[in-house]
């Protein structure tokens, strides 16, 4: 059996321009099965040659082929991860970490999302809207520094053409647009109707999370019933590395989803 901490060759299937510095990479294994990840896990993709970084899964939990990441360019790494072209391979390990809980299909389900955080909940609207069993609707509350740099624009529609209650904000807005401009918490206001049967899931930049935590927690929202998705310096993948602990917290073995109830005092520490 190969080593599990080696990097398995992909091959790059397809690749989609999301915004001017993000790209979803569609991945099948030049050898042996796919990789399957649950909604929220992550796998360490490896570009050859210059380093490997945590990219969290963004497909179809339904499907899993291929493999899809969505990647924005920031570093070496994911630079040459985007300009990685059809036909390249790249390398993949895991996958790794605790994924979300959509909670009981009864319960309302409200997933807020800011700016590349949309990437890892893009696989719970999926599994939400494809599931047959959930009775009350999905809520999806997106913000965004700009129009142009929305992730998935044209399946936003479609997802709320199958159900879906979708509403999207920007925090700058060109001429043209004829949505809400501000934060994502502004979108809060109306959007939990049962706080003690809510199911919130979260995905941003840590200071957003914080913020609709905190603001989900005054609505009534219990801190048992929100996650978050949290990042720090994945190295190792499995808990030995201990880059990526956060206070009692080791993110990519008790994450990168954990609950507010277990994570939020640690957030409240500056620096740690």
């Amino acid at each position: 059996m190969p080593d599990a901490l080696l990097p398995r060759p992909h091959t790059v299937a397809r690749r989609r321009h999301e915004t001017d510095d993000t790209v979803t990479l569609y991945l099948r294994p030049v050898e042996g099965p796919p990789v399957r990840c649950a909604p929220g896990q992550f796998t360490m993709l490896y570009a050859f040659g210059v380093g490997e970084v945590p990219i969290s899964f963004a497909g179809d939990p339904a499907d899993g082929r291929p493999l899809t990441h969505t990647v924005r360019a920031v570093g070496s790494v994911t630079n040459a991860l985007c300009r990685a072209t059809t036909g390249a391979v790249v390398g993949v390990r895991g996958p790794y970490g605790a994924g979300w809980s959509l909670g009981d299909p009864a319960d309302d389900l409200l997933v807020v999302a800011g700016g590349l955080g949309l990437a890892p909940l893009r696989p719970v609207v999926l599994q939400a809207l494809a599931d047959p069993v959930r009775r009350q609707p999905l809520r999806l509350l997106v913000g965004a520094r700009s129009p142009d740099q929305l992730l998935y624009r044209r399946e936003l529609a479609r997802w709320q053409d199958r159900g879906a209650e979708v509403r999207v904000t920007v925090d700058h807005a060109p001429p043209g647009w004829v949505g809400p401009v501000g934060v994502v918490t502004d979108l809060l206001e109306g959007a939990v109707d049962r706080p003690e049967r809510t199911t919130a899931l979260v995905c941003g930049p840590e200071v957003m999370m914080r913020l609709v935590a905190g603001r989900l927690r005054r609505l009534g929202v219990p801190g048992e019933r929100i996650q978050v998705s949290l990042e720090r310096n994945m190295r190792c993948g499995v808990g030995q590395c201990g880059h990526c602990q956060l206070g009692g917290v080791l993110l990519c073995r008790d994450g990168p989803v954990v609950r507010w109830d277990r994570i939020g005092p640690a957030l409240e520490v500056r620096e740690l």
